[in-house]
């Protein structure tokens, strides 16, 4: 699982994170595109690999209006949809 999700890490752009957001209902401006492209792209092995030390409140701060908010349901759910696979 590890290996797919390395190879697609590899390849993610700003757009395709930018999409994923849009398709959640999530509207980031280009400084919370920005750092969740540049977050995701540094952090996401340690995130899979010590899910339960990634406290997401800690962000909070680095977006606007409700889209902290919309992100932290969106993070939820995919961990919870997935978390058997990591």
């Amino acid at each position: 699982m590890f290996g797919m999700i390395d190879n697609f890490m590899k390849g993610i752009t700003k757009e395709d994170v930018n999409k994923f957001a849009k398709s959640k209902n999530v509207f980031l401006d280009d400084d919370e595109l920005t750092f969740t492209y540049d977050f995701v792209k540094k952090n996401y092995k340690e995130m899979l690999k010590n899910p339960s030390l990634f406290k997401i409140d800690r962000y909070k701060n680095k977006y606007k209006g409700n889209n902290f908010e919309k992100i932290k349901k969106v993070y939820i759910e995919y961990f919870s949809k997935y978390q058997r696979f990591l």
